[in-house]
């Protein structure tokens, strides 16, 4: 990578004991850069593993997918965030050519799509199929387009992050902070690979499906 920036990583966790060393190791290559860890109540070796490995691990006793990414990028000292899980689902050799890309083409935000490589083996299609409603209606209430609205791959600029409002604690936080994004900056979709889980995923199918559509509604009303 050829883009000289300072780099923050951040990573939420909750039992990704089997994954999030690799994870860490696989983003050696990006420098200069810190990553920190988010741990919200991990019961197994996650954040012992995180620590060792050189992250800075942060403990988030309050749940909520949202509420761990605003502790980790509230701590960030990078101009750019890069945010992913910590289950190796998503491709770490992807996000040194992204930065590169967000660069060249002087956007703000880069969203991973998962939608477009997708195989029956990395993505369900009662999960595909939840995910092209909300992106219908993401569609028709916001104006703009997505592949993957629920995407948790994203690579943005600090500057743009302060600009945002209402972002969710909890799993919508990841639709919401596409569309403060297309709000307040210039957004592109990118397609990755996706990988296959070897944890246990913690994501409610339907519980969280109609909580995000739903939440899809509050905040436009809310805007």
């Amino acid at each position: 990578m050829t883009v000289n920036c300072k780099i923050s990583i951040v990573i939420p966790t909750m039992n990704e004991g089997r994954t999030i060393g690799k994870v860490i190791d696989d983003l050696q290559y990006l420098n200069p850069f810190e990553i920190i860890v988010v741990d919200t109540n991990s019961t197994d070796k996650t954040r012992e593993i995180a620590s060792k490995k050189g992250a800075k691990v942060l403990e988030e006793p309050r749940r909520g997918y949202g509420r761990a990414y605003k502790t980790g990028i509230r701590e960030a000292n990078g101009e750019i965030i890069v945010c992913l899980d910590g289950d190796g689902t998503y491709p770490a050799e992807a996000i040194g050519p992204l930065i590169e890309l967000l660069f060249i083409d002087k956007v703000d935000f880069i969203s991973c799509d998962r939608m477009t490589l997708r195989t029956t083996y990395t993505y369900t299609t009662l999960h595909l199929i939840g995910n092209k409603i909300l992106n219908k209606t993401l569609a028709i209430l916001y104006g703009f387009r997505l592949y993957d609205s629920q995407s948790g791959m994203w690579i943005f600029r600090k500057d743009l992050y302060a600009k945002m409002k209402n972002l969710s604690d909890g799993m919508s936080y990841s639709q919401d902070i596409k569309i403060e994004a297309m709000r307040n900056g210039r957004l592109i979709e990118v397609p990755i690979v996706y990988g296959v889980r070897i944890t246990k995923p913690k994501l409610n199918t339907w519980e969280d499906g109609f909580h995000n559509l739903f939440e899809l509604f509050i905040k436009y009303v809310n805007k």
